[in-house]
């Protein structure tokens, strides 16, 4: 059996860290220090690094509270990230000494936000099956809409009507490099009056985030007589563009503003990727579902994967001891 050191991030390690997570078969620049450690005033990091022989092969974005570690509650998802060469076997070995590791260290709880598998390079479920093993317990699952893009756009009638309407009242698309107007005069006053929210995102926050990276980060705006009336901001990934936010202001459904913008996404734009992910309609840990939504979501196309969040004690390590045959 190899044998594996583990250490907490520290850090001097970034660019180990980021180097490795560029190679990895299951990460995206969520994962990137850059990105994590923008709101490292909220959380106690604990994220941890996993050799073999002084080899990097493993890491786990993560954060602490009191006796229970996360896998990381400042991203929309996490777990453990490694190279196409790490075999299952390997994994599950890995998760072993993780479990351990921490269970030395008086954690007893480890909860895992799973990373969907349309942001996976090569197919990477081997910490699913190392969690089942390890009894781990179903804490959360949501409904995301996904359009696999490989296959020919299928756009309802309806969306291509709202399309039209766009077209007719001559609405134009414009990518910023700025995300403020639509952040001033769509994002916010909108969340706030529609459901009492703010952004995850503060503006200085996904402004400082989109500087850093340009090429992932991109923000498209509606505009009806050069006056912005809505607007979304992507999340872009080597297999995935995910709409990390939607927002119209009260005219969009007579203007056609958001059907016109995502249907010249979709076509246009992201047409090239693997994935175009919608994103979840859920509420109350996934037990709520907002159904206009993920009806809007689903005439474009978009079918339904699952996004689960694990929690396993981490004296369960010892499930793993007799796994191999």
């Amino acid at each position: 059996m190899k044998n594996y050191q583990i250490q907490l991030y520290k850090p001097s390690d970034a660019t180990a860290w980021n180097t490795f997570i560029a190679s990895a078969k299951n990460a995206t620049f969520l994962f990137h220090r850059d990105f994590m450690d923008y709101h490292s005033d909220r959380f106690t990091d604990h994220s941890l690094l996993i050799y073999e022989q002084h080899k990097l092969v493993a890491v786990l974005p993560a954060n602490k509270i009191n006796n229970s570690v996360f896998s990381h509650q400042g991203l929309t998802y996490g777990g453990l990230i490694y190279t196409p060469k790490t075999k299952l076997s390997e994994i599950i070995t890995i998760f072993r000494e993780l479990l351990f590791f921490l269970h030395q260290n008086q954690v007893t709880t480890l909860q895992i936000k799973m990373i969907p598998s349309v942001y996976h390079k090569k197919p990477s479920q081997e910490l699913e099956y190392a969690l089942f093993l390890t009894q781990a317990k179903l804490l959360k699952r949501d409904s995301m809409a996904v359009i696999d893009l490989s296959s020919a756009a299928e756009i309802s009638k309806t969306r291509l009507s709202e399309v039209k309407k766009g077209a007719k009242n001559q609405l134009e698309i414009r990518e910023e490099q700025d995300c403020a107007s639509f952040w001033n005069t769509i994002l916010v006053p909108e969340l706030a009056k529609k459901h009492h929210a703010k952004p995850v995102h503060s503006l200085s926050e996904i402004s400082l985030l989109k500087s850093r990276f340009p090429n992932n980060i991109r923000q498209f705006n509606v505009y009806h007589n050069n006056t912005i009336i809505a607007g979304t901001t992507i999340f872009e990934t080597d297999t995935t563009a995910h709409a990390q936010y939607i927002s119209g202001n009260e005219y969009k459904s007579q203007l056609g503003s958001l059907d016109f913008l995502y249907e010249h996404l979709l076509t246009q734009v992201f047409q090239h990727k693997k994935f175009f992910d919608f994103g979840i309609s859920n509420e109350n840990h996934g037990k709520i579902l907002n159904s206009g939504l993920s009806f809007w979501k689903e005439s474009f196309g978009a079918g339904t994967i699952v996004h689960d969040c694990y929690e396993v004690e981490t004296a369960n390590y010892t499930q793993l001891n007799t796994v191999f045959k």
